[in-house]
């Protein structure tokens, strides 16, 4: 596989989450909230991988692309600023559906400028070998990529390969809090305790979540 085709890949995996949501009937918030948890990932990821090997790639060795990779930028910023948004909101809120659907709009737009335009002109400015090879180098920023979306880190090299790094370490902590949580509030009904009283599993978690791995969550302002 080469990189045009793994990046391709990715963005038929988000447009299938998308039908998903758009199919979910109105009431199905919780679907809708655990598709809206993949499609964040999924896009934090996707847009990483490009900032940090495919853009830099293109500005390197296909000059005439540049207005291009810096449009395909900025077009990025604006959905992860959406994706930073609709991290947390919950389901329930007034303006989660339409921050949904704006999203998908302009991620669409985004994967149909690149592949019916800048992808095209891409394959004809690299052989197959460095395709192949950039493909490869996807594949490992993939593993160390942040989970979430930083609206407000480098999106260009070298400040990007810090920050993301940096991200990862942060993203997994957090996302490590959030299992934990969802599985606690997953556990088999019991009485609710009594106010005050927290019941010892909780108390745990929550001693948990205040000790080191949300210190290690607690980000500079340009990792939010």
């Amino acid at each position: 596989m080469d990189a045009i085709a793994l990046l391709k890949a990715d963005h038929k995996t988000v447009e299938t989450l998308f039908r998903k949501f758009e199919q979910a009937g109105r009431n199905a918030k919780k679907l809708k909230r655990k598709l809206v948890d993949q499609i964040v990932r999924e896009l934090a990821v996707h847009a990483v991988i490009e900032e940090q090997v495919l853009y830099p790639s293109i500005r390197a060795k296909a000059t005439a692309l540049e207005d291009q990779v810096l449009e395909a930028l900025e077009e990025h910023h604006v959905a992860k600023w959406l994706l930073k948004e609709l991290e947390n909101l919950p389901p329930e809120a007034e303006r989660f559906e339409a921050k949904v659907k704006v999203l998908i709009e302009n991620v669409r737009t985004h994967v149909r400028e690149e592949e019916r335009e800048l992808f095209p002109q891409v394959r004809k400015a690299f052989s197959p070998q460095e395709l192949r090879d950039m493909a490869e180098a996807l594949v490992l920023a993939r593993r160390a990529a942040p989970t979430r979306p930083h609206p407000r880190a480098p999106d260009t090299p070298p400040g990007n390969l810090v920050a993301g790094a940096m991200s990862a370490v942060l993203d997994m902590g957090k996302d490590a809090l959030r299992a934990a949580r969802r599985k606690a509030e997953g556990l088999s009904p019991s009485p609710a305790p009594r106010a005050g009283k927290r019941s010892r599993k909780t108390r745990d978690i929550q001693q948990e979540g205040n000790g080191s791995v949300e210190d290690m969550a607690t980000e500079s302002s340009y990792l939010m």
